[in-house]
């Protein structure tokens, strides 16, 4: 495998809106980024992805995007952003920006130039479409509810949109239009980004014909996602784009990719791939239920763990994935991949360990670090988010109460990962001077940055010490290359894996997730502790090796140990 600039580094998202507001407006600005650009440097990170800045009326929160070369100015100024560019290279951190290419604003441009001309040369930068029967061209449902389909006022025509109406899908048949995205990116790359995390690409394939499919739901529409399994080619316009935009930049890039057929693993992250990495969703995707967030059930540790090293497995000898336990689309990881007696500073230290020291780019989000909850809401109107939203109108209309809706709202809502960024016991959580967008959530005078860099013991100063010992000389090369070999897997309360050299050096890792103390009964060898989560127990030692090799692991303990010649 070609060894990149990237393999050895440690990322980090930003939800600029929630970061850190310096003006007082109560939104997060880029100014608030640049401010704490040595905090993040301290913590470790090397690459930053920012969440949309761009011009946009936020009908989705920056993810429909009226303007791809301006900044919005909610969040700042191009020279501002310039600064920020600047900034972030003097301390060795590489920005990263959000690339929202399927679907663009309605307010852009070109969709108003094709709503003023619906039969004109920018009504082809869109889909849009004759009826059938009377009906919407297909019987499609959009990802936030609702047909993806949306009439042009005046006509006989549809507009598609499997996002909200007001993100319209761009047409990727439509050579024009290609090259005017292609544009812009060298653009961005030109003016010194490092690359991209790319939303929702594997939808820019769609099937001209749009063939109904089954229905799926009392509402009798069927998920747009069969349309996006179904369709062949996605892969052609992807190496198109990898040529023509990304690679005269060696740009990195990261694609959030769902519905991929697992036969492509290869061709997008393999050594000439698509990208250069794309985000590990395989355990997120035990979050959702049949039908809506309502009828989802917890997830169960048993679940999670086999699908974290199903996908460990399959990846290792293809390329990388880029390993996340949350980020602004997902509740909070220490809220929903641990059991509820786990939910402490000593249960998210151990997540944070087994996540940080997987093979693969490991990527936080802000918040993490401190191990920030999922935010109690106390009505519908207390959230932001347009899905979540939709996800209560469908539990009620399933026949759940108000309160089970909102329940399934606490759990599951993007917006627990969007609350303002904790930074201290002050006023709104030290994240702005004013009336911040969203809520804060309430328990952030027991967990904030402030504190938690003063104790030494804290969740912070523990992923500190996770990051540092990732990219440090001495194992860099194995927690970055080794192979991972999964171990004591019959045990249902054991999360275990090593990490393994070619030249045969292994780094072993124990998490025990249950309510018990375990023992492990490990090879007689000798073994130095490079990192525990037990330093300050007040009983001792949470986790002891004994002589005959026993490893004495107490509930949420976790041990990192090299296996010594």
């Amino acid at each position: 495998m070609e060894r990149k600039w990237w393999h050895e580094k440690v990322a980090y998202q930003i939800y600029p809106k929630s970061f850190y507001d310096t003006n007082g407006d109560g939104i997060g600005d880029l100014r608030g980024i640049i401010e704490k650009l040595d905090y993040l440097k301290e913590l470790g990170i090397d690459i930053v992805w920012i969440s949309p800045i761009y011009q946009s009326p936020f009908v989705d929160q920056g993810y429909d995007i009226s303007d791809y070369y301006k900044i919005a100015p909610e969040f700042g100024t191009m020279e501002e952003f310039d600064e920020l560019l600047a900034e972030a290279k003097k301390r060795g951190i590489a920005i990263v920006m959000d690339l929202v290419i399927n679907h663009c604003s309605d307010q852009h441009e070109w969709f108003q130039k094709a709503l003023a001309d619906p039969y004109g040369e920018y009504a082809d930068y869109f889909y849009f479409e004759k009826g059938k029967n009377g009906g919407a061209p297909s019987n499609y449902r959009s990802y936030f509810g609702g047909s993806v389909w949306e009439p042009v006022p005046g006509t006989d025509l549809y507009y598609l949109h499997l996002f909200a109406k007001e993100q319209p899908d761009l047409n990727w048949n439509n050579p024009k239009m290609k090259e005017e995205l292609f544009t812009m990116i060298r653009w961005w790359l030109e003016k010194g980004v490092a690359g991209f995390r790319i939303d929702a690409i594997i939808n820019i394939k769609k099937d001209p014909d749009f063939p109904d499919f089954p229905a799926d739901g009392p509402d009798g529409l069927a998920a747009c996602t069969k349309m996006v399994e179904e369709v062949e080619g996605v892969g052609e316009l992807l190496e198109e784009l990898r040529q023509k935009a990304f690679e005269p930049y060696h740009a990195f890039t990261v694609a959030e990719v769902f519905n991929m057929k697992e036969e492509e693993l290869k061709e997008f992250v393999g050594e000439n791939g698509h990208f250069s990495t794309m985000f590990d969703f395989s355990a997120h995707l035990l979050t959702g239920g049949e039908h809506g967030w309502y009828d989802a059930k917890p997830v169960m540790f048993s679940e999670w763990k086999k699908t974290v090293i199903e996908s460990q497995l399959e990846v290792q000898n293809v390329g990388f994935l880029a390993n996340i336990i949350e980020n602004h689309d997902e509740p909070r990881g220490a809220s929903t991949y641990l059991p509820e007696h786990a939910v402490n500073p000593r249960g998210i230290k151990m997540l944070a360990a087994v996540n940080i020291l997987l093979r693969g780019l490991p990527f936080l989000y802000q918040g993490q670090e401190i191990g920030m909850r999922n935010c109690p809401m106390d009505t519908i109107d207390e959230y932001d988010d347009i899905n979540t939203k939709d996800q209560y109108r469908t539990a009620l209309e399933a026949g759940c109460t108000e309160e089970e809706a909102l329940e399934a709202c606490c759990r599951y809502s993007r917006d627990n990962a969007r609350t303002p960024m904790q930074w201290s016991r002050e006023h709104e959580a030290g994240f702005t001077a004013g009336t911040p967008w969203l809520k804060v959530n309430p328990n952030y005078k027991e967990i904030n940055v402030e504190d938690q860099l003063k104790d030494g013991d804290s969740v912070l100063r523990f992923y500190q010490k996770l990051i540092a010992l990732r990219k440090s000389e001495a194992y860099r090369e194995i927690l970055t290359y080794g192979r991972f070999v999964p171990a004591f897997e019959a045990d249902e309360d054991i999360f275990a894996f090593n990490r393994e050299s070619e030249s045969g050096e292994h780094i072993f890792l124990a998490a025990n997730f249950g309510k018990e103390e375990k023992e492990l009964r490990l090879p007689k060898k000798n073994y130095r502790v490079l990192l525990t989560n037990d330093d300050s127990a007040s009983d001792g030692t949470l986790s002891t090796l004994q002589e005959d090799g026993t490893l004495c692991l107490k509930s949420c303990g976790v041990i990192v140990m090299l296996e010594e010649a």
